[in-house]
């Protein structure tokens, strides 16, 4: 979070909620909620960053952290959610230590992990067994979308359920949306990476092309960004790309696992994703070259 918050917070009733994970999007959002008037314990698989964050943040009310997820989840009306993938969940859900075992009945679990529908499935039904309610909602938008508190938000779940947790959720949020039963959200977000991957792919080819050509490219994509051709990718990293600038947004590592799953999901559902798949590969390329940690449009570096 930057030291100027920009984000004007919709008036909600106050709840009482823990944040599990304070990553590069989980520390933002959970500044959000803590910015909104919301009382926030958070936990951290390492302690310090959760120290840092009760420390930043004590000033807008209750804030604090706890040791475990049980005991962050302890006395919560909602849980939310962001680590890195289907181990990393069930290991703050499940088990003695997990969050489950510290909700009490009717308490929402909200899962902002970029997962696979399976895992949103299974945990929505473990929780169902023990008197919990389960929103899979993962989120698009980046670092910098967590950070000025406008995600995109793709629930799925029951919709009692989605309609208590989505107030809330707006303190990061400029959008969500319930578009189906448990693990549709997580199948939006496969939509929304398959057509991520394609379009950074093609806006790679177009650049180089130009470039190759010895056009001024950053004239052609303000020319090409009012008709057509227009996209967010476009709009956001076309210049960049063009400056060989890659140091910031989403790694091509995250994007590597976010892939992993939709090509596993079309296995299962039986998609073809030829282009899909082949950017995945083009992908690995770039982790070869040394750029797991460059943001994806570092897709344009294998054709330079």
């Amino acid at each position: 979070m930057s030291s100027t918050n920009p984000k004007t917070y919709t008036t909600v009733p106050a709840q009482k909620v823990a944040f599990l994970g304070l990553g590069v999007m989980g520390y933002p959002m959970a500044a959000h909620l803590a910015l909104a008037g919301h009382q926030v314990t958070v936990y951290n698989r390492t302690a310090t960053k959760s120290i840092a964050f009760t420390a930043e943040y004590t000033g807008t009310g209750t804030v604090k952290h706890a040791e475990t997820p049980r005991l962050a989840a302890r006395g919560a009306d909602m849980v939310f959610c962001c680590v890195g993938n289907d181990d990393d969940l069930r290991a703050v859900t499940l088990g003695a230590d997990g969050a489950f075992a510290g909700m009490e009945p009717g308490a929402i679990f909200v899962d902002h992990t970029t997962a696979s529908a399976e895992v949103a499935r299974e945990l929505a039904a473990a929780a169902r067994t023990l008197g919990l309610r389960f929103i899979d909602a993962p989120v698009s938008g980046g670092q910098a979308g967590a950070q000025n508190g406008l995600l995109t938000v793709m629930c799925g779940g029951e919709q009692a359920a989605f309609d208590a947790i989505a107030p809330t959720a707006m303190a990061f949020a400029r959008a969500c949306t319930r578009v189906g039963d448990s693990g549709a959200g997580q199948l939006a977000k496969m939509v929304n990476q398959i057509c991520i991957a394609g379009l950074v792919q093609g806006l790679s080819e177009a650049i180089a092309f130009g470039q190759h050509a010895g056009l001024d490219m950053p004239q052609v994509l303000d020319v090409i960004g009012k008709g057509a051709a227009q996209s967010w990718q476009l709009d956001n990293r076309g210049k960049t790309m063009v400056a060989d600038q890659f140091e910031f947004g989403f790694a091509v590592d995250w994007m590597r696992k976010d892939l992993g799953l939709v090509l596993d999901e079309a296995k299962r559902n039986g998609s073809r994703l030829p282009v899909t798949a082949l950017v995945d590969q083009f992908y690995a390329d770039v982790q070869h070259m040394g750029g797991q940690r460059w943001d994806t449009s570092s897709l344009i570096k294998r054709l330079k």
